[in-house]
């Protein structure tokens, strides 16, 4: 195996990690967001 094609590899792994947790981390801010418009609803309903 070359040198460049193994930094590459060793690359692609590096970043394999951050790529899944951007995803990861989206989906944590839509189930925020998600609780907060439920409790907001809560919220509402209970004012009335």
């Amino acid at each position: 195996m070359t040198l460049s094609l193994r930094k590459i590899l060793v690359l692609a792994a590096l970043a394999l990690p951050g790529l899944t947790a951007c995803n990861t981390i989206a989906g944590v801010g839509k189930d925020v967001k998600k609780a907060g418009e439920v409790i907001a609803r809560e919220a509402e309903e209970a004012k009335n």
